[in-house]
């Protein structure tokens, strides 16, 4: 692949991005983009396109932690440029896309899409454990209610 080279007049694009257990997704907001090239290695990567206006984009990110660049994929939509990653340490969160702790002004959380994955599988054996305790306080109960009383509906 050809080295990328920032252009001088070349502004970032804007950038969501969300965690997931096997892979962080950033979405690049660039409308009918052209001329795209991104370039994923292990621990960076670089965007650089232009708009249909010819203004050049340049985004380059080092990651938080380390991603597999060989299952790691880039896609082009009208509005968007997508970029899914592969974490090498599946199943660990990520509290930031970045390797530096200061977030750059054109990067956010994408809230619409994120969700607390390390937190599912806490709350799902909760539920579990609530379903069971209230089968478990249904059975000591005794006798089912009668239900003689729904006769009297269907006089109506």
């Amino acid at each position: 692949m050809p080295k990328i080279t920032r252009p001088d007049d070349a502004q970032p694009a804007r950038a969501l991005w969300f965690d997931r257990k096997k892979y962080v997704t950033i979405n690049f907001m660039v409308q009918k983009s052209k001329d795209l090239v991104v370039d994923i290695q292990d621990h960076k990567m670089i965007l650089s396109c232009k708009t249909d206006d010819d203004i050049n984009i340049y985004n380059e990110i080092y990651f938080y932690d380390k991603i597999q660049k060989f299952d790691s994929r880039e896609r082009r939509y009208d509005r968007t440029i997508n970029v899914l990653l592969r974490k090498v340490k599946e199943n660990v969160a990520w509290p930031r896309l970045t390797k530096d702790t200061e977030k750059p002004s054109w990067m956010a959380v994408d809230f619409d899409n994120w969700r607390d994955w390390e937190q599912e599988e806490n709350e799902g054996m909760a539920e579990y454990e609530h379903y069971m305790d209230m089968l478990q306080d249904m059975s000591k109960k005794g006798q089912a209610p009668a239900m003689d009383d729904l006769d009297d509906l269907d006089d109506d």
